[in-house]
């Protein structure tokens, strides 16, 4: 892939170690950009817009609608004369004089003619790549347009032939003179970073896999699915449903935080948890009936240690209407699985309320050990402290619990290991 070939319009006049013409440079500062700026001339006036764009080998495709000026100027055989920019901002260089405070960035300047693209076959590939590129497998996951929309959108296409890079990287260059002067000086990154993603009124689907990011396997909610039960990554949509199935003050009685008094209040509580996900310190599920698909509870990995190789279980709540079902027998079931068999951990433990003696015989049940009490553990929503009954069990106790466990299930006259009210 031979990189571009300076012109008048590409060469710099001044800051020339900056320049860079390769190609492989330019095409990957254009994929990481979401949005453009489209330069062009109309009735003799000049025109910015900014703009959606997505290249495609060695074409930028420019996204507009179709009665915008550029899109109609272009409309003539020779296409219309343009200049895209790019810029990612990467930086704030603060120096300790005035005159070299800068910024790190990459940019690059595209000039050409573009022509309008007229191809619907064409159109309806370069749209999709438009989706694909804000989330990887969007396209798949979304309803492509119909004529009527093909129509009303139109699509400049600009072929990547006179391209050039300008980048600034590194650190402070203060003059000598002023490297002994008494302020601070260095550089302030910066990112753009995707925050939670919040579903639409009225989704009830689960945030795709390609807008949780990249995660390890310790800090992934796989999704577990039984018989009575499906554990599933935990986002907004359950919002609604983990409401109604759990803000009951019997759930919340060894909970050490406030009953949630409205959906926005449980929204808040599950925006926290996706934000200890975020910072690899909580894993949430929801849990939803098998049958069914209602929300029914929620419960969490927490104190992930995959150097160790421990976690903990808890958070655990189930809608009273599900106790002394099989659901938690078979949720623990599952999270005790994915956490020996798959995570290959050595140690699982569970903390509760030293006052909760249902959980803590549930606990028990599922052939946990009783390793001690933690004073002062935890701070109750009344001010008061709780000490935490701490219980493990380790991997060469795991494969004795699992067929217990097992048979549990398969005993037509289970009573439920119900333990709602466990928590980190």
């Amino acid at each position: 892939m031979a990189d571009f070939e300076p012109t008048e319009r590409t060469t710099a006049t001044r800051l020339r170690d900056r320049m860079s013409y390769e190609r492989v440079t330019a095409n990957a500062i254009l994929d990481e950009a979401y949005f453009c700026h489209l330069g062009f001339v109309v009735d003799g006036e000049p025109r910015v817009l900014p703009t959606l764009h997505v290249r495609v080998g060695d074409t930028l495709y420019l996204h507009g609608s179709s009665g915008s000026r550029p899109l109609l100027a272009a409309r003539g055989p020779d296409g219309l004369p343009v200049c895209v920019t790019v810029t990612q901002l990467d930086g704030l260089v603060l120096a300790r004089s005035q005159a070299h405070h800068s910024a790190n960035y990459r940019s690059v300047v595209a000039h050409g003619r573009a022509r309008l693209v007229v191809s619907e076959p064409e159109k309806a590939r370069v749209l999709a790549a438009l989706v694909d590129k804000v989330a990887d497998g969007r396209a798949a996951d979304t309803r492509p347009p119909d004529r009527k929309e093909l129509a009303e959108t139109s699509v400049l296409a600009l072929p990547l032939t006179e391209v050039s890079v300008k980048a600034r990287m590194g650190g402070v260059k203060d003059e000598p003179e002023d490297l002994d002067l008494p302020h601070w000086a260095g550089v302030v990154p910066l990112r753009t970073l995707p925050g939670l993603p919040e579903p639409d009124l009225g989704v009830t689907a689960a945030v795709p896999v390609y807008l949780r990011g990249e995660r390890s396997p310790w800090t992934t909610a796989p999704e577990l699915r039984g018989d009575h039960v499906v554990l599933t990554q935990l986002d907004l949509s359950h919002v609604e449903g983990l409401y109604a199935a759990i803000a009951d003050d019997d759930v919340y009685r060894w909970i050490p935080r406030p009953r949630p008094a409205s959906v926005a209040a449980m929204a808040g509580e599950v925006r926290d948890a996706l934000r200890l996900q975020t910072l690899g310190q909580r894993v949430p599920f929801a849990q939803l009936c098998a049958r069914t698909g209602e929300v029914i509870g929620t419960t969490s990995y927490y104190a992930m240690d995959p150097i160790q190789r421990q976690l903990a279980i808890g958070s655990t709540m189930v809608a009273r209407s599900r106790w002394r079902t099989g659901v938690n027998t078979e949720a623990k079931l599952m999270l005790l699985t994915h956490a020996f068999e798959q995570l290959g951990a050595v140690r699982v433990e569970w903390h509760t309320d030293n006052h909760n003696e249902r959980s803590q015989r549930a606990i028990e049940r599922l052939g946990a050990t009783l390793d001690g009490v933690l004073r002062k553990h935890r701070q109750r929503p009344d001010g008061t402290w709780r000490d935490s009954v701490t219980y493990s069990m380790i991997d060469t106790e795991w494969p004795a619990a699992r067929d217990r466990l097992r048979g549990k299930l398969r005993d037509p006259g289970l009573t439920d290991l119900h333990e709602s009210g466990l928590v980190a």
